[in-house]
């Protein structure tokens, strides 16, 4: 029992710790101080969810239905590039800058984190796919697997969202604030670019 409760932590936990588009996202508005709880919980919901569906075979079902995710991939992409380009004009016009002390409101934060979730097609990838392959494999010891890496999922979110905080120092002035804006912008129009071009 043990055993699978920390396979599928660790599987999970292999998975989701990348520098993506939610995590960059996430580390943002923890650094920012803004409404992290929702927005942990989005991010560890969905994850379980996603999970869930995976474990249960769903994932066999979009796996044989290409078509779902092309047109994830291509709404993920075009929402990517459209925050890509909001993050390098802060970098590289400071007076447009968001500086620490301004935060995202809570609606704008939400909705932003339930897209970078939803119409990521790598999470589906990820989660639903690859990870629910891998807990069917373990017959029925495969929810406990699942469990595990939903477990993983929130704990390293948690970690994200609330440890960035520690970080706060660091971005006490603007120039680590437009660093990281073209990290963001780099990293959202690379994967933007990537989703979109992988339809072509």
């Amino acid at each position: 029992m043990l055993a699978l409760l920390l396979a599928g932590f660790g599987t999970g936990l292999s998975l989701i710790v990348a520098i993506g588009s939610q995590n960059a996202f996430l580390l943002q508005q923890g650094l920012r101080g803004g409404a992290v709880v929702p927005l942990v919980v989005i991010c560890a919901v969905s994850d379980l969810v996603l999970i869930g569906l995976g474990v249960s075979g769903l994932g066999a079902v979009l796996g044989r239905w290409p078509t779902a995710i092309g047109v994830i991939a291509v709404g993920g992409g075009l929402f990517l590039l459209g925050y890509g380009a909001l993050a390098a004009r802060r970098a590289f016009r400071p007076s447009v800058m968001n500086v620490g002390d301004e935060r995202t409101p809570l609606r704008k934060a939400v909705f932003t984190c339930i897209g970078f979730t939803w119409l990521n097609p790598h999470v589906y990838l990820d989660t639903v796919l690859l990870l629910g392959s891998i807990a069917v494999a373990h017959g029925d010891g495969r929810w406990l697997f699942g469990l595990g890496a939903g477990i993983a999922s929130a704990v390293w979110f948690s970690a994200l969202g609330f440890g960035a905080r520690r970080l706060a120092g660091v971005f006490a002035r603007p120039a680590a604030w437009r660093v990281l804006d073209a990290v963001i912008a780099v990293t959202m129009t690379g994967l933007g670019a990537t989703m979109l071009l992988s339809r072509v």
